[in-house]
């Protein structure tokens, strides 16, 4: 314990060198262009932490879901790479602590006849064997004067954290796909549905056609060929309607681990609307969306490197020491046989071409191609829900009149099949309004299904239930910071090690200033 506290106060009483880090300003609007017309969210009805796709009240969607998780290999992948970035965090941890080495050593050693007579002052006798054991224990510590590994346990720190928002950014879009893959299949239900009814309607035309051809009314053979060409063209329509739908079967398999043979979705419909959906003012979705969380972790691991890097202006600090015990017995373990010292030593450079320099400004220059990419990320999340939030705007005006323009359309076949079996008009105007009709209805549930695939990406935009509190944060990155493998750190070490926030420093010369 005695060592622990003179550790801790050492590093409680050292600097460190280079910018301490403060987010850089991005480019965030007032207010979402397309916002028009949708409500802002309150926190009573945000979207859910954690389980988004609940808004759907799909039971189905609940039990494929909370798979993703468990069995998707892209995200054990990134969970794999979390683990590595924590694992990182130990290995910079291990170089603020001293280290100690102990080996043990037997020597043999013969003394020949005459060797043996002159040490002894004698007449040569015979060889002489003996044995000696030597046992050193040794230790150095780099003391990190100027924060060198303390800005690299930073670094390490916000680069699992990053690693942590990656996971959960890839979770995100596993589900998203997965959602969206489900609502292609419910469309793909809706239109074999929709497929299946028109072809019974279409072999009800056939058989009106077929019947007033056999009783010698004003139809041509030409008509029976064309009611039937009718169905045949909507039965293969159907069969590659049922390609598509196992194929997005598969692809839920594929997306919650499974082979496909081991996963049966059940026909449902798609329904008529998709939930409303909050949204909140732009400025939350920095706090909202991993992608955005990731970049920002990444800027603060770049930020401490410049300090790694200014390190190497200064001199490297270190302490040393050594106790062997020697002896003619195997355990010479005692003070009258040990030898011990100590040392303390400074190591400066003094010239290496440059190099130093040359590293502080690549340093730098990552940090400030981190916070343009920070910037980007930030840019690109304001489209992505702009995007679609125009497009769940304009999809339900589509739907709205598309279903207006089915009405019509199935008013228009019923009235002129009323007329064909009157016989005052021509068997090529029920079949032109048949297909209009068909057009129609497919027309319809596209701008359907549309309309819920955007809601999906609405959703994920705005980063679905993840929020910045769902990051791990420095303490729990360190609960495994030790003095000895039994004994764990206090928290006062853990909030030396990682300094305030303050405005980072060095900018090149021509930064890339946020836009206005």
């Amino acid at each position: 314990m005695a060592f622990g506290s003179l550790f801790l106060g050492v590093a409680l009483a050292s600097c460190a060198v280079g910018p301490n880090y403060a987010r850089a300003p991005g480019p965030v609007p007032d207010e979402f262009k397309e916002l028009k017309g949708w409500k802002l969210a309150r926190p009573s009805d945000d979207l859910k932490r954690g389980d988004w796709w609940k808004i759907y009240r799909d039971p189905a969607l609940n039990e494929l879901l909370p798979q993703v998780e468990i069995s998707n290999q892209t995200v054990a992948a990134d969970a794999a790479a979390y683990e590595q970035a924590k694992a990182l965090i130990r290995e910079a941890q291990a170089a603020l602590f001293p280290t100690a080495t102990a080996s043990y050593t037997a020597t043999r050693t013969r003394t020949g006849p005459l060797a043996a007579a002159n040490a002894a002052g004698g007449a040569p006798t015979g060889a002489i064997y003996s044995t000696t054991y030597t046992a050193p224990i040794g230790g150095t510590w780099d003391i990190d004067v100027w924060g060198r590994l303390r800005r690299q346990v930073e670094s390490n720190v916000a680069e699992a954290q990053a690693s942590a928002a990656d996971l959960d950014n890839a979770k995100l879009s596993e589900q998203a796909m997965l959602v969206t893959a489900y609502f292609n299949l419910r469309a793909s239900d809706s239109l074999i549905d929709l497929l299946t009814r028109t072809i019974a309607e279409y072999k009800k035309t056939y058989d009106i056609v077929n019947n007033q051809f056999k009783a010698g009314y004003s139809v041509t053979a030409g008509d029976v060929a064309t009611a039937d060409a009718s169905v045949r063209t909507t039965e293969a329509q159907l069969y590659a309607t049922r390609v598509a739908r196992a194929q997005y079967e598969h692809a839920i398999a594929m997306l919650i681990g499974r082979p496909p043979a081991e996963l049966t979705v059940r026909s449902h419909l798609l329904g008529r609307a998709p939930p409303n959906i909050p949204v909140s003012v732009p400025s939350v979705l920095l706090e909202r969306r991993p992608d955005v969380a990731a970049a920002e972790r990444t800027m603060q691991q770049q930020n401490a490197l410049i300090g790694v890097a200014e390190a190497a202006y200064f001199p490297d600090v270190s302490l040393s020491s050594m106790i062997e015990f020697i002896g003619p017995i195997p355990t010479p373990f005692s003070a009258a046989r040990s030898i011990g010292s100590i040392s303390g030593t400074g190591t400066q450079t003094l010239f290496n071409g440059g190099l130093t320099s040359a590293q502080v400004d690549a340093a730098r220059a990552l940090y400030w191609e981190s916070v343009a990419n920070y910037r980007q990320t930030l840019l690109t999340a304001f489209q992505q829900v702009e995007d679609e939030l125009a497009a769940m705007h304009y999809y339900a005006g589509q739907v709205a009149a598309e279903r207006k323009a089915v009405a019509d359309e199935r008013q228009a076949v019923n009235v002129y099949l009323n007329q064909f079996q009157a016989g005052t008009v021509a068997f090529t105007t029920v079949v032109t309004a048949e297909i209009a009709l068909l057009a129609d209805e497919e027309a319809e549930l596209s701008a359907r299904q549309n309309l819920y695939l955007a809601s999906v990406s609405l959703i994920e935009a705005l980063g679905g239930g993840w929020d910045a509190s769902l990051l791990p944060d420095q303490f729990q990155m360190l609960k495994d910071f030790t003095f000895t493998p039994q004994l764990e750190s206090t928290k006062p070490l853990a909030v030396e090690l990682f300094p305030t926030i303050e405005t980072p420093s060095n900018p090149p010369a021509a930064p890339v200033a946020p836009p206005q």
